[in-house]
């Protein structure tokens, strides 16, 4: 078995682990800060919304050896808005400018037909309008809300209502470091990215669901015994997980990292940024919230129930009282070597004579010893 599998194998037994829950209040703090800079990022830099939200022209040009900066200058001097320019793999251009007038359409596809020296009709231009985006955007927010009530639903059904609690928390961090991380890098936001946003809603759950399932398991007929509390088996039951959501996650991120780094970085496919990067960060965070938020907030929230309060103080009741008696049995384990030490303090003379009184006894008759002769 490799070394990850024993780790696993021992995590899961509980013979190793990490005070994960104990140390909630340092993640707590870390997520604090990561979730302000992503929405200090999302007020001072905004998301770049592409035409599919704002509305504007998409122009595919034919076959050409221009360059696509030469193109996005000529599209960006004539509508007077940003340019954004794809090199596709047949060697054609796809140049998208935001917030464009039908008019400021027909005179960017004429400058660029007269840069490519091409007719104009061999121009394709794609118009759109505003209205549509914000039909997209709404049906987006509408579906995001429909999941995240349903996913409420769900755990408070299938486990219970803090659980519930923890994992929408959970998803809304995640939410925010992604788009925030949109913002602070810049990349087009379009409904590859909101399809992206969705997916990894999927991916945070699932790691969370495994972690909560277990706990649930281990917490029946809890309150019946005082050796554990709940923020430990919680502990234990995340540690047991622990390997299972790493393993689970970089095998996601590997192939999104692809998409990522290779296809949309090293190849150029531009196109693939604005799924991938959601994918991307979504992953991360989400399993990241699956150990270090959603399950130290369902032990803080379990705390505070009476019953686990007791239970607690049981616990603590006994391990004290065990401590009292490790504590005792020492002390007189200290004393017994001290008896001992008296009885070296005899004068010499007593002890030789015991020494050849235990010697006669073993002698026979005649001072011989005892037996037959060989």
């Amino acid at each position: 078995m490799s070394r990850l599998g024993t780790l696993g194998a021992r995590l899961y037994r509980g013979e190793v682990g990490y005070d994960f829950v104990a140390k909630r209040k340092i993640w707590y703090g870390i997520s604090i800060l990561i979730t302000i800079t992503a929405i200090v990022g999302l007020a001072v830099r905004g998301l770049n919304f592409g035409i599919e939200f704002s509305g504007g022209a998409v122009f595919t040009t034919p076959k050409t050896s221009v360059s696509a900066e030469a193109a996005r200058k000529t599209a960006q001097d004539v509508s007077g808005h940003p340019a954004i320019v794809q090199k596709l793999g047949d060697k054609t251009l796809r140049v998208q400018v935001s917030d464009l007038t039908p008019d400021q359409s027909r005179k960017t596809q004429e400058a660029l037909a007269k840069k490519l020296d091409v007719d104009l009709n061999k121009v394709n231009t794609d118009i759109v309008g505003p209205s549509w985006g914000d039909e997209i955007a709404n049906k987006a927010w509408t579906g995001l809300g429909v999941f995240m009530i349903l996913v409420v639903v769900y755990l408070a059904i299938a486990f219970e209502w803090r659980m519930a609690l923890a994992a929408l928390i959970a998803l809304i961090h995640d939410l925010t470091i992604t788009v925030g991380v949109y913002a602070l890098v810049g990349f087009e936001v379009t409904p590859g990215t909101v399809i992206g946003l969705l997916t990894i809603l999927g991916y945070s759950l699932y790691d969370t669901v495994v972690v909560f399932d277990g706990l649930k398991e281990s917490a029946k007929d809890l309150t019946k015994q005082t050796r554990f509390t709940y923020s430990e088996i919680a502990n234990r039951s995340l540690n047991g997980t622990l390997v299972r959501s790493i393993n689970t996650t970089v095998v996601a991120l590997l192939p999104v990292a692809g998409l990522l780094f290779i296809g949309g970085g090293f190849l150029g496919a531009g196109m693939l940024n604005d799924i991938s990067l959601a994918l991307f960060v979504g992953l991360a965070a989400g399993a990241y919230s699956s150990i270090f938020i959603a399950t130290p907030l369902v032990a803080d929230l379990k705390e505070r129930d009476p019953q686990m309060k007791a239970l607690t103080k049981r616990v603590r009741a006994r391990r004290a009282a065990d401590a009292a008696k490790a504590e005792a049995g020492g002390a007189v384990q200290d004393r017994e070597p001290s008896d001992a030490d008296g009885a070296d303090d005899e004068e010499p003379e007593d002890a030789a004579a015991g020494v050849v009184s235990q010697r006669r006894q073993s002698r026979g008759r005649g001072g011989r010893p005892s037996g037959k002769r060989r």
